[in-house]
């Protein structure tokens, strides 16, 4: 008996291994559910949705964790990793990231994601550009 999901001839969805298949793998996911801002995805406790959560819209941080683990509120150190520098390459009000607590990293990747105005496209290029700077610099 099968235990996961997948109908049982599926094969298994492959999770990106290095930091730029990290940043093109979180990218396509906001290119096909797109950026929200305000929090990691639309109704955090499902009060008024049943779709699920890896479907939804979300955050830069929570397309970072999807693309690792496939769950946009599960984290991994390459997700962590993919966090830190990518808060690196962003200014939020002419500042970079803080490095005093755990998740300021994240915080600062959602203070960019979560400005007026930021639109999906803007996530989606940042991230490629991630990737794309990334694998030059390997």
């Amino acid at each position: 008996m099968a235990t996961s999901l997948q109908t049982p001839n599926a094969a298994p969805q492959a999770r990106p291994t290095t930091l730029p298949q990290v940043f093109r793998a979180a990218a396509r996911i906001l290119a096909a559910n797109g950026l929200y801002q305000g929090n990691f995805v639309p109704d955090t406790f499902d009060r008024e949705m049943c779709i699920p959560h890896f479907l939804r819209p979300m955050s830069i941080v929570a397309a970072l964790k999807c693309a690792t683990t496939g769950d946009p509120h599960l984290t991994s150190l390459l997700a962590d990793e993919a966090i830190g520098r990518l808060a690196l390459r962003l200014e939020v009000d002419g500042e970079g990231p803080l490095f005093g607590g755990i998740f300021d990293p994240d915080a600062h990747v959602d203070g960019w994601g979560d400005l007026e105005g930021r639109t999906t496209e803007s996530a989606v290029a940042v991230l490629e550009a991630a990737a794309d700077a990334t694998e030059v610099a390997a």
